[in-house]
């Protein structure tokens, strides 16, 4: 396929939480920001992709403009693997991670779902075989810090359907709170977002255990220390990273180290759909778990669902559990009782809200 145009787009949408304001970088977190990125054949086929954008949206674009988009227009691309490995090539000298990658992760994506819409196929069917129509997802809540919000949406999210919770607390106590919530039969981890030091999780460990956590999610800083996350294995909490990491090369080497339990791809992060292919080719090698870092609500959890459908030991998706103001896809009418529907229209499947997009357009 010959790409005859790469558009970028930023769309900003307003969450809700039911709690305060999130601060959870130097900005208050309030809105999702979208990097949308439309790629066009000669034929007039178009793909869409996501690149991650969340307080980085303009940075991202301007690397897929700048610097992505000439590697791309005008190329005749019959592997997209071997496309995107050459660009990481080319690109290198401005970082193997961050917006480098997330930018590639974008457009590779919507090459993707282009190359899917040209045969007239789901992506999964590109992508592999898929051994299911539906995965489990489990409501991924943001953070309170309280004691009473905290457990009351978890029985929120349960009334909902959902059988599996994340949360994002970073306290034993209201870990604790939420574990009496919810009882002992439904599976509680949570993400603390590297804020913990290695001592005190060390410490923090045994109470964990108790509390029966189906996994820790980036305990320690920096996400990258794979001796000290192996260190920390083996104490009754399995121990999960992998949403800041990039390239299925630091994968491998996280999984060599024997640094987590399993692992959390991005596919809006580690360098789009080929990159994660790599990542569940090494992951099957090394018996790993692949528990995929999705709070999205575009592409980036479209793509996820087809992922996941062709990697039949992947047990979960994550559902970002919060209320925005638009969708850019039909993802609600993906959603019965705590299972994510895979789509089966050609490409990623469903086709983007337009109405929303321009509505939330930056």
């Amino acid at each position: 396929m010959k790409i005859a145009s790469v558009q970028t787009f930023i769309v900003e949408i307003p969450f809700h939480d039911g709690g305060p304001a999130k601060a959870i970088t130097p900005m208050t977190w309030h809105t999702l920001e979208n990097v949308l990125v439309r790629v066009e054949d000669e034929q007039g086929n178009v793909g869409w992709g996501e690149a991650f954008g969340y307080f980085v949206a303009d940075s991202v674009r301007s690397m897929i403009d700048r610097l992505i988009t000439p590697l791309t227009v005008g190329q005749t691309i019959t592997d997209i693997t071997a496309w995107n490995l050459n660009a990481q090539l080319r690109l290198h000298i401005f970082g193997r991670y961050g917006v480098t990658m997330f930018g590639l992760s974008g457009v590779d994506m919507a090459l993707w779902d282009l190359q899917a819409k040209r045969e007239g196929l789901p992506l999964h069917r590109l992508l592999g075989q898929a051994t299911r129509e539906a995965i489990p997802a489990y409501a991924s809540l943001v953070r309170y810090g309280d004691n009473g919000l905290a457990p009351a949406m978890c029985e929120r999210a349960l009334r909902e359907g959902f059988r599996h919770i994340k949360l994002h607390e970073n306290t034993v106590s209201e870990v604790a709170a939420c574990r009496r919530a919810v009882g002992r039969d439904i599976p509680l981890a949570t993400d603390v977002n590297c804020s913990w030091s290695l001592d005190d999780t060390r410490e923090w460990l045994p109470a964990l255990a108790e509390l029966e956590l189906a996994w820790l999610e980036e305990p320690i800083f920096p996400p990258e220390d794979f001796p000290a996350l192996a260190s920390l294995r083996g104490h009754g909490v399995p121990i999960s990273a992998g949403e800041n990491w990039c390239t299925a090369v630091q994968f491998e080497s996280a999984i060599r180290q024997g640094a987590v339990d399993s692992i959390q791809p991005s596919v809006t992060k580690v360098g789009g759909i080929s990159e994660c292919l790599r990542i569940a080719e090494l992951a099957g090698r090394h018996d790993t778990l692949v528990l995929p870092h999705s709070p999205y609500f575009g592409p980036g959890l479209l793509a996820t669902l087809h992922l996941a459908a062709v990697q039949p030991d992947v047990p979960l998706v994550e559902f970002h559990y919060v209320e925005t103001d638009g969708w850019l896809h039909d993802v609600r009418g993906l959603l019965q009782d705590g299972l994510m529907q895979v789509p089966n229209g050609s490409g990623l499947g469903l086709e983007l809200d337009m109405a929303v997009f321009e509505r939330f357009r930056r």
